[in-house]
């Protein structure tokens, strides 16, 4: 195969992947907004513990390990050798097989234990229902991670899309049912897990039959390597990617450990009335976290290229596309942020629309959380080009930095009654913006061509500014204008859409005029082609 050949299915994974990131992204828009108002800020809690607990158990049996075996699946694909790619696989299914019954017999026989480490006892019954969800996932990460190791992306793609629409069809009308014939707060949060699980073993049993069916029966004549010296093989090179990847997993479970801790200990709440805050606050960083996945997709079509010129020594060539790259995110981060900050309380007034008084306590939580989304952008990106420096360990020295900044902030802020839960989100704003001050000075350190931050950020910011001036006076104004006339509901909404409509315009406008956004920042974006002729950009 040609190096051209190469670069070019590289990069068509590269699409399919950051398209199956993105539809899964709105599904799960149209799956966490609704059950949102399903589960209330209590049941929220209890979702959210579950699944950091279900993502704790998962770390360190799926961040590390199929990348090890894509790693030498692909070794073994490209020598030809298919005995070695068939043991590997017989070799790995059997060691993932085992740590998904453990994390999975873990939760199903002491979900009360896990539950109450995080001070949230009641969140044992969904944490039980999300149980067989870690034996499933654990065997999908190998099948994953050994399809991709032979370039093919798509088995993992529509397995993704398959678990996400499972989410939605099952898990979304369960909690409704459940919700529907009066059962707790904490039920009503099981059955939503339950959505989850299923989405993983019906993920599950399309790539094992996807297997089964596309299995390579061609004889060769390689003789395999041991068993044992595969395994060796497996942790030697899954076990440090494990432990850097560990770190935001474990800062999470201790955060939400110290937060409901510190309510119950610090404001003398009952777990209940700590549960509801903090469900509140977790409705709020939805937002952000929905926005900021999108980041994936760009980075994963920008950065390949600038490993290219790197790799061709074209030192100039690459700071020109780590440029592109920053520029992209602060034309689309900035404005995210700054407009998730000015209609906060109207946004989550319309996505709560069940949740009333959980959607106005949730608002001055995302006030925080939109300024915050612009620094998880930033370090999204610049994580990607510090290992595309080969800098691997510097994100997860800067995310361990941050994270210790936030568990600190919490337990003080937290605790003081004067604060309490308005804590959480200032602490996430300052973590976020600690790991990503320590990543564009390393950025800066380490580039060959240095990135001029101030020309990057200077202009997408003022132009973002304005927008937000131009989008709350908008809402102000229609919401003034309808108020009376329709149900408070619907005058919320019109008014939120018409800001936001306003907003997307001016920004464009100035995005134009200012000529904030180049030519070449689009020629690595799928389509950029299109948008350039369109605006008619240099």
């Amino acid at each position: 195969m040609s190096n051209q050949s190469k670069k070019q299915s590289f990069l068509g994974g590269a699409a399919i992947l950051a398209a199956a990131v993105a539809i899964v992204k709105v599904i799960g828009f149209f799956y966490k907004i609704p059950l949102n108002n399903i589960l209330g800020g209590a049941g929220k809690t209890y979702f959210d513990t579950a699944y950091k607990i279900y993502n704790f158990l998962l770390t360190f049996s799926t961040a590390g390990l199929p990348l090890a075996i894509s790693k030498i699946t692909s070794e073994a694909h490209a020598q030809g050798r298919e005995n070695q790619k068939r043991k590997i696989f017989r070799t790995a299914i059997w060691l993932f097989f085992a740590l998904g019954l453990i994390g999975s017999a873990l939760m199903l026989a002491r979900p009360q234990d896990l539950a109450v480490f995080l001070n949230n006892s009641l969140a044992a019954q969904a944490v039980q229902a999300l149980a067989p969800a870690v034996f499933c996932v654990c065997l999908l990460a190998c099948m994953r991670g050994y399809t991709q190791g032979q370039g093919n992306m798509a088995p993992t793609a529509v397995s993704q899309v398959l678990e996400a629409l499972c989410k939605l069809g099952v898990g979304l009308p369960l909690a409704w049912y459940v919700l529907r014939i009066g059962l707790g707060e904490e039920s009503v949060a099981a059955g939503a897990i339950v959505g989850v699980t299923a989405g993983t073993v019906i993920s599950l049993l399309f790539l094992s039959l996807y297997l089964l069916t596309h299995r390579n029966r061609t004889l060769s004549q390689d003789t395999p390597d041991s068993s044992g010296a595969i395994i060796r093989r497996i942790l030697v090179i899954g076990i440090p990617i494990t432990l850097s990847n560990s770190a935001m997993s474990i800062i999470n479970i201790v955060d939400t450990k110290i937060v409901m801790g510190r309510l119950q200990s610090g404001l003398h709440l009952g777990e209940e009335a700590a549960a509801l805050l903090n469900g509140q606050y977790s409705m709020a960083m939805d937002m952000p976290n929905m926005v900021a996945s999108f980041v994936y997709p760009v980075t994963m079509s920008l950065i390949p290229f600038a490993a290219a010129a790197l790799a061709r020594g074209d030192r100039s060539g690459a700071g020109r596309i780590i440029s592109s790259a920053f520029r992209l995110i602060a034309i689309l981060a900035l404005p995210a942020g700054i407009g998730l900050c000015v209609l906060s309380t109207p946004i989550m007034r319309l996505v709560l629309p069940a949740q009333p008084e959980d959607a106005l306590a949730a608002g001055p939580h995302l006030q925080l959380l939109g300024i915050a989304l612009i620094f998880i952008c930033i370090m999204i990106l610049t994580n990607a080009i510090l290992q595309t420096y080969g800098k691997e360990k510097l994100p997860i020295l800067t995310v361990v930095i941050g994270g210790v900044v936030k568990v600190v902030m919490n337990y003080i802020l937290v605790g003081n009654p004067d604060i309490n839960i308005h804590g959480a989100p200032i602490s996430t704003l300052c973590c976020y913006l600690v790991i990503a001050g320590l990543n564009l000075f390393f950025v800066w350190k380490y580039s060959p061509e240095k990135p001029r931050y101030l020309q990057i950020f200077a202009k997408p910011l003022a132009a973002s500014l304005l927008m937000g001036a131009a989008a709350w006076a908008s809402y102000g104004f229609l919401d003034r204008a309808l108020e009376g006339s329709l149900s408070a509901y619907k005058a919320n909404a019109i008014a939120v859409f018409g800001g936001i409509l306003v907003g997307v315009i001016v920004y464009l406008v100035l995005v134009i005029t200012m000529r904030i956004l180049r030519a070449e920042d689009l020629k690595g974006v799928p389509h950029g082609g299109k948008v350039i002729r369109l605006l008619h950009l240099r």
